[in-house]
């Protein structure tokens, strides 16, 4: 790992963490206040579990076909207003996707709103990335962090909307207008000009295959598999808590539909404790430590809830997910932006794009288990998943940064 070198940011810097924050939090609360809806909105469709998984999975395969996009938009006009756009673009998918009428339109608005999500989703972290080189030091799991209390305040205000009996146009509608407002304010304290200095935080798709035309590394390649497949470890490990925790509680152990949602609230709650407390246990025990730790607690806390079922044993169980999990996804994406043999953003824009596919992978395997077996069975992938993640953190940075 480079050396890093401790520097006071001035004042723009500063109010730029913030903005970022700000976008970071956006993004977390606009898909969290529709999650906890996703039962109702299953029910109304009339979509089986296998039905549900597969219009769920649309998500992520929009973000899957977008997601190399995203360095050939910040290029041209910027990561802040990429990700800014992004946003607005993002909030009116979820809306229109609580508005469908048929699980057909229900699953293309999922596919436009997962389009614009993984374009907001890059173009955040390479502002983030940006904000961090000028700090001098690791801030990138704060702002994943602060993604945490976006998804958790948007699960509260689902909660609360859930228990109101407010419609769900209400709701969203809601929902969209005030995250959408938060992400243009934002935008007039984002860093301004071009992204030069991050020289680039993506690569764009000609670059990837140009990369690849000049001969990768071996070890490079195995790198890149190792930390995808972390990425996505976590990327499953977490789906189970978004799509799948409400229904399970509500549906399989018949907890009330005000305290069903506490599982995923939970779980993004946990994450944000993980993620706040990442950035000091990385740099003072390395990212291979964390994630080792973390992956065990995710995989012991899960089995135990799945093992004796019950409605606040469960909760627990989706809470020790997301602890566990909390960093694995920014530490595979920042190991992959510094492996040897790539080019500045090529790491990272490869295993950000391709961790999609634990998320558009694990919901219709789940919902099949749940179809022929039952939903508990299909929830086993979460602990699976962060016994992957254990097995692989040897690719993660195990030594401490220096002063």
């Amino acid at each position: 790992m480079e050396s890093i070198r401790h520097t006071r940011p001035d004042r723009q810097t500063r109010r730029a963490r913030i903005a970022v924050s700000a976008l970071f939090l956006t993004n977390g609360a606009l898909f969290a206040n529709i999650l906890p809806r996703y039962p109702e909105i299953k029910s109304a469709l009339g979509l089986d579990n296998l039905g549900y998984g597969v219009a769920i999975a649309a998500f992520p395969a929009g973000a899957i076909a977008a997601g190399l996009l995203a360095a050939v938009l910040i290029r041209r006009f910027g990561s802040a207003r990429v990700a800014v756009i992004g946003t607005v673009l993002t909030s009116l998918g979820l809306l229109s996707a609580a508005l469908a009428p048929s699980g057909v339109l229900f699953a293309l608005a999922l596919l436009l709103g997962g389009a614009s999500d993984a374009i907001t989703d890059v173009a955040q972290n390479a502002h983030g990335l940006r904000v961090q080189k000028r700090y001098g030091r690791s801030i990138i799991n704060g702002f994943h962090a602060i993604w945490s209390i976006g998804a958790v305040l948007g699960g509260v205000m689902a909660a609360g909307a859930i228990a109101l009996h407010l419609p769900l146009a209400v709701h969203l509608g809601i929902s969209t207008a005030l995250f959408a407002a938060v992400a243009l304010v934002a935008l007039g304290f984002c860093l301004p000009g071009r992204d030069d200095d991050a020289e680039e935080a993506a690569a764009e798709p000609g670059e990837l295959a140009g990369q690849v035309r000049r001969g990768v590394p071996p070890r490079t390649v195995v790198a890149i598999v190792a930390l995808t497949l972390i990425a996505m470890a976590g990327a499953v490990a977490e789906d189970a808590g978004n799509s799948w925790a409400t229904l399970y509680l509500g549906d399989s152990l018949g907890a009330a539909a005000a305290i069903a949602p506490l599982g995923f609230i939970a779980l993004v709650g946990a994450q944000f404790i993980g993620r706040l407390l990442g950035d000091p246990l990385t740099d003072r025990f390395g990212q291979r430590a964390v994630a080792a730790v973390g992956g065990l607690i995710a995989a012991v806390g899960m089995t135990l809830a799945l093992a004796f079922p019950s409605i606040p044993g469960t909760i627990l169980g989706f809470a020790a997910v997301g602890f566990g999990i909390a960093t694995l996804i920014p530490a595979a994406m920042h190991a992959a932006d510094e492996l040897p043999g790539l080019r500045s953003g090529v790491g990272l824009t490869l295993v950000s794009w391709l961790l999609r596919l634990g998320f558009l992978l694990s919901p219709p395997f789940v919902g099949y288990l749940a179809e022929t077996q039952s939903l508990a069975a299909g929830l086993i992938v979460a602990p699976a998943a962060a016994l992957v993640a254990v097995l692989l953190s040897g690719f993660l940075d195990g030594r401490r940064p220096r002063d």
